[in-house]
């Protein structure tokens, strides 16, 4: 028997997992470097609820872009901080990660491993089963529904995979929380108010649920400031809420003052990349919309800011570099450098999505 039909039962076995390399996630190297950044933006601060999803994705990404020691690496991060967060050394939570490892060690030659955590997997799902032969785990449901709302534009898949997993554990504050968030229903405001209330730490709700009360009219202003100091004491993180506390101040409190808070941010947290990138994406905005002509000293730091931001995400820069070359046309003396910018942009190897991309920003220009 050759080696490739004595594989044949490992290989089914291992198709038949429920993992990373399982649910058709097939991005291109654009988008794997993308949610790269995504993911590091969002932090490893001791106590996220999503910290074994997170190494998760990132070690299946690492995998996807050729780097195997570090996936194996976030792979085991992934599983150390589930134990953690569960307080146990085993549960369902491991079923995905375990899978995630039969695959890697598969890819690697090591069959023998492949197959130790294969029949982990087993052990897990004959200890703790799904309710039936039709469904999955509840915490395999949260966890591709997570994953999947970073790569699936199949928005009702996850949903539907959302609500299996709350339905089976209702206790899960965190999936509710995350489900009401990307779900955005009819009926949100009421949903975001009880879920507010059952995780009343997640500034990110407490954030959207402000800015959907003052889309409905309601006058917002000093709660803003009141949860914008919060937000400023807590630990950096693209989920602390301060992207979604600067638009809630760009569109119900004012622009000026946004741009003070994203200032106030940067003096608190001088080296935080992603303050840079949203202080960044204001100070475009005011520029952009700016009634009058804006000071010389805000464009400059608005340039000042998206070079930084441009050399801190090498990967996914290229919104940036067309940003900083729109705010290098609005001025007579910095047209020709504007040019400049873009012709190399369109000489750059660019995957097709990103090259559309820059092809219509270069219209409008």
């Amino acid at each position: 028997m050759s080696a490739a039909q004595s594989q044949t039962p490992l290989v089914s076995k291992l198709e038949a997992l429920q993992c990373h390399f399982t649910w058709d996630l097939d991005p291109s190297r654009s988008k794997l470097l993308h949610q790269r950044d995504k993911l590091v933006d969002i932090g490893t601060e001791e106590g996220n609820s999503w910290l074994g999803h997170i190494y998760n994705l990132r070690g299946f990404i690492q995998y996807k872009l050729g780097l195997i020691e570090d996936a194996q690496s976030f792979f085991n991060k992934a599983a150390e901080a589930f134990r953690q967060m569960r307080k146990a050394d085993d549960g369902p939570w491991l079923a995905v990660n375990y899978g995630n490892l039969a695959w890697l060690h598969h890819h690697l030659g090591d069959q023998a491993e492949s197959e130790a955590y294969l029949s982990k997997v087993e052990a897990l799902m004959k200890k703790y089963p799904s309710p039936s032969q039709d469904e999955l785990h509840a915490e395999i449901y949260a966890e591709k529904a997570w994953t999947l709302m970073k790569f699936s534009t199949d928005r009702e898949l996850v949903t539907d995979y959302f609500q299996k997993a709350i339905r089976m554990q209702p206790d899960m504050v965190e999936w509710n929380t995350c489900h009401i968030l990307y779900s955005k229903t009819d009926d949100v405001l009421e949903k975001m108010r009880v879920a507010k209330e059952q995780d009343p730490e997640n500034l990110s709700l407490a954030v959207y649920y402000l800015e959907q009360r003052a889309m409905k009219g309601e006058r917002i202003e000093d709660e803003a400031r009141e949860l914008a100091s919060r937000v400023l004491r807590n630990p950096v993180s693209s989920h602390s809420g301060i992207k979604g506390i600067l638009r809630v101040y760009r569109y119900y409190v004012s622009f000026d003052e946004a741009i003070d808070l994203a200032e106030e941010a940067l003096e608190n947290h001088p080296d935080e990349r992603y303050l840079k990138r949203c202080a960044a994406l204001y100070y475009k905005w005011f520029i952009y919309f700016s009634s009058s002509r804006p000071k010389q000293s805000t464009t400059d730091r608005a340039i000042s800011l998206l070079k930084e931001v441009i050399s801190l995400y090498p990967h996914c820069s290229l919104m940036k570099e067309v940003d900083l070359a729109n705010i290098y046309a609005k001025s007579n003396h910095t047209k020709a450098i504007a040019e400049q910018m873009y012709q190399e942009l369109l000489e750059s190897d660019l995957e097709p999505a990103d090259k559309q991309l820059l092809y219509n920003n270069y219209a409008k220009y």
